[in-house]
């Protein structure tokens, strides 16, 4: 139980609070448990994977975003993560100050401030990204893999109609 009331009191009291009004009670439901479930599994990732690491969900994004797209200019990184520059600011600076990245102004655009791992990044994330798809793996374990397929799709399918 992720609050103080399991997942089906609080449809139920829902229901009964809202039944009056004209609501769509499906729309709904896919939207706030998408939130619980996405609350869930950072919650799930963070105490089992990233906090051995003293990891919070933001600094891994950055990494993650960071490995993956290096070198990356912080806007992108914001962009990407879904967070503030102002949150990135902190983020990096605490990152690069255990040194796992570097940031530096672009050659051409002194303006851009352009983001790349450090070899201990880089080696962070090579030993921890497999432990976190083992997580990964359990968190989805119960769906089974055709409904692990149709629920990445369906969750791509909204992604795609919100970014557009």
């Amino acid at each position: 139980m992720a609050g103080l009331h399991t997942l089906a009191e609080t449809e139920r009291q829902v229901e009964a609070r809202l039944d009056h009004k004209n609501i769509d009670f499906g729309a709904m439901a896919v939207v706030s448990n998408l939130f619980r479930a996405a609350t869930a599994v950072r919650n799930h990732l963070e105490r089992s994977v990233l906090a051995k690491e003293n990891l919070s969900w933001t600094a891994f994004v950055v990494l993650w975003v960071t490995w993956i797209w290096e070198p990356i200019e912080t806007r992108q990184i914001a962009v990407e993560g879904g967070f503030s520059k102002a949150t990135l600011t902190g983020v990096l600076g605490t990152l690069e100050g255990r040194g796992l990245l570097t940031r530096e102004k672009s050659k051409g655009d002194g303006r851009l401030v352009i983001v790349k791992m450090t070899p201990a990044g880089r080696k962070l994330m090579d030993r921890l990204f497999p432990e976190f798809n083992t997580e990964e793996k359990y968190v989805v374990e119960t769906l089974g893999e055709a409904a692990e397929r149709q629920t990445a799709d369906h969750l791509r399918e909204i992604t795609r109609h919100l970014e557009s």
